[in-house]
């Protein structure tokens, strides 16, 4: 456990999106937080396909994900080790984010399905009543993907698709994933100024 409390979970699955997941990463350990990351498969094609990086899950190293990443503050551990601390609710933690978050995913935590690690640290997460904070993005949604959706709210957690918004005039990309990114760190708690917010100047000439 860092001085700054308990580590943050990070699971990356197969959903589009992986920018969003980077960013996020890059937020937390620039924010001196601790972040645990888990991974999927399908989570390692997408972000081949969208950014450029294929990171390996069997010799996973850092920086093939992020540059200049501190020493101890990102914590690797393989999809299919339950032996991983995460696995386990005695593993303290602030919280868990999965994004992006695909919806097999999502349908596997809303019916309490862990084969992998994603699913059983969000399971765990659930059970501990700690805050889990799920990124879809995936459109249109079927009536499937609503109803596990609702399951997952009733269970305790927090659906945050990545929405992009405009009322804080985005020059391009890197402000876009920025807004996502500052929405998903406000539910987990941790301070930060990524973007300008409502009601301080945001929108206004």
């Amino acid at each position: 456990m860092s001085a700054d409390g308990p580590p943050l979970v990070v699971a990356i699955t197969g959903a589009s999106g992986a920018p969003y997941a980077l960013a996020l990463l890059k937020t937390l350990l620039d924010l001196d937080r601790t972040v645990h990351l888990t991974m999927s498969p399908s989570a390692v094609e997408v972000m081949k396909a969208e950014v450029g990086v294929a990171p390996s899950l069997d010799r996973f190293d850092a920086a093939d994900l992020l540059v200049d990443v501190p020493a101890g503050r990102l914590v690797y551990h393989h999809h299919q080790d339950f032996s991983s601390g995460i696995a386990s609710g005695s593993f303290l933690t602030a919280g868990m984010v999965v994004v992006p978050c695909s919806m097999s995913t999502l349908g596997s935590i809303a019916h309490g399905i862990t084969t992998n690690l994603v699913t059983r640290a969000a399971d765990v997460h659930l059970k501990e009543r700690r805050k889990l904070i799920l990124v879809p993005r995936e459109t249109p949604l079927n009536l499937v993907h609503l109803e596990n959706m609702t399951q997952v709210t009733r269970a305790g957690a927090v659906v945050l698709p990545a929405s992009p918004a405009w009322y804080h005039r985005p020059k391009g990309l890197d402000d876009m994933v920025a807004f996502v990114v500052g929405r998903i760190c406000d539910q987990l708690g941790v301070s930060n100024r990524l973007t300008p917010r409502w009601g301080e100047g945001a929108g206004t000439d």
